[in-house]
């Protein structure tokens, strides 16, 4: 860790002076960067081999993230800006969100050089700055959250990446072949990595929703790079650990002042069912603009309503607060004892919904056929309380391993998702108080680092 931190190459592009909100939100840029993370440009063989194509002469960013995560490191959420929202940029007026770096960029580099600034070196990278400033005020205004953390990786960097954990897994609804992208891939699950997971994660001609699927796709490949780091070992494999640290360092630019040693230690207990995927509300898809094409209309004020319910307290809990649930005293961790990729999180969602307080997710050290709830001397009555939320007659056990005010649920392939013939009515009320406040469901399944998604 050492190592990398002292290679990393660093920016100073976020102010000292970030109001302390009770968590970090980070600002993640996929660049569309012909340059490494030292502003050396790539060779032309290398760029022809990552298909990047023909260049505009702007770097624009296609990818934009930005993920919070409470300072106790329990969760992880990860909203997604589509590159195309049409959006105020200070300074600039309207346009599509993803060239708010590059008009910055530019007009910082223009007025360097009518000031007689002739080292390209020093245009470089006070220009890029000028544009990675800009970025973080964009979304900043555009999501309510105050940014205290930048990362940028580009085109090499996200291949080489990828390469160094071994590829990831991804799961694809249809066959497409999209000559735009280079994307070619059957239906079913495949294991990508280098210039197929560029080609994964760029496409969006040919797909039903255009760029609304790309985001979706850039989100299960991160969801599926995380999964890969946090259950796999990779980070207690030397030989993968190095060639990870070398593309990071080669390829990816921080903001100056980031504790990366102290932010790991504060992230060590993450596990994939506390990393969740969101995207902003879109009004719409295929809206005109005066002089930018096509863009993504958005409404800044349903942004910042969408983005304050998932990082805060939503508005609804806090005039509820008298009504809280009899089960949130009780911390309940679910263990996937079975072969169905993400049912830990599933059933985890399920009890946090009945007011349960939600712990750990993750699998089970081996597979199971019947479904058990296991609790710390004095809290059958809680385990009981878990069960009758199950609704599927667990085994209850009592584990003098579980901490105190914790139960833990190790489902078996036995389990079935709780119904309202096998739920009681104390269980389906207190569902039914907790669920009013949330978001409106959607087709889509969820997307956690505990599982494989199917994507368009």
């Amino acid at each position: 860790m050492r190592g990398l931190v002292d290679g990393l190459t660093t920016t100073d592009v976020i102010s000292a002076d970030q109001p302390a909100d009770g968590a970090r939100d980070i600002l993640l840029v996929g660049m569309d960067s012909r340059v490494d993370a030292q502003g050396n440009p790539l060779p032309e063989s290398l760029l022809n081999e990552l298909r990047a194509g023909v260049s505009d002469g702007e770097e624009n960013t296609d990818t934009l993230i930005m993920v919070h995560i409470p300072n106790d490191g329990s969760k992880a959420v990860a909203i997604s800006l589509p590159r195309d929202s049409y959006v105020n940029i200070p300074g600039f007026g309207q346009h599509k969100i993803n060239s708010a770096y590059a008009r910055a960029k530019a007009a910082e580099r223009s007025k360097l050089q009518s000031e007689g600034d002739t080292d390209a070196k020093d245009i470089e990278l006070k220009s890029s700055q000028a544009g990675a400033k800009t970025l973080i005020a964009t979304v900043q205004q555009l999501t309510g959250s105050s940014i205290d953390n930048y990362a940028s990786v580009n085109l090499l960097g996200f291949s080489d990446i990828t390469k160094a954990i071994g590829g990831v897994d991804v799961c694809l609804k249809d066959n497409v072949d999209d000559s735009y992208s280079g994307a070619k891939f059957t239906k079913g699950k495949h294991t990508i990595s280098g210039v197929e997971a560029l080609e994964f994660v760029r496409q969006r001609h040919g797909l039903p929703r255009g760029d609304l699927d790309r985001v979706v796709r850039q989100q299960v490949f991160m969801a599926g790079m995380a999964q890969k780091v946090l259950s796999t070992g990779t980070l207690t494999d030397p030989g993968k650990l190095s060639s990870l640290t070398a593309a990071i360092k080669k390829s990816v630019v921080l903001n100056q002042g980031w504790d990366i040693l102290a932010f790991a230690q504060q992230m060590k207990n993450l596990t994939g069912g506390q990393l969740q995927f969101q995207t902003i509300p879109v009004v719409n898809m295929d809206y005109s603009t005066p002089e930018d094409g096509s863009a993504i209309k958005v409404d800044p004020s349903q942004v910042h309503q969408f983005v304050q319910g998932l990082t805060g307290p939503p508005p609804a809990a806090q005039a509820a607060a008298p009504t809280t649930s009899p089960n949130a005293g009780t911390t309940v961790d679910v263990h996937n004892g079975t072969s169905k990729e993400g049912l830990a999180a599933t059933v985890s969602q399920t009890l946090t919904a009945q007011g349960f307080t939600g712990g750990e997710t993750g699998n089970a050290t081996g597979r199971t056929s019947h479904t058990t709830v296991r609790y710390p001397a004095g809290a059958k009555e809680a385990a009981q309380s878990v069960a009758t939320a199950l609704g599927s007659k667990p085994t209850l056990e009592q584990d003098t391993s579980v901490p105190s005010g914790h139960v833990v649920v190790v489902v078996g392939s036995d389990y079935s998702p709780p119904t309202s013939e096998n739920v009681a009515p104390a269980a389906q009320s207190s569902a039914a108080s907790s669920t009013s406040a949330q978001a409106p469901a959607t087709d889509d399944q969820a997307i956690t680092a505990d599982g494989i998604t199917c994507v368009n």
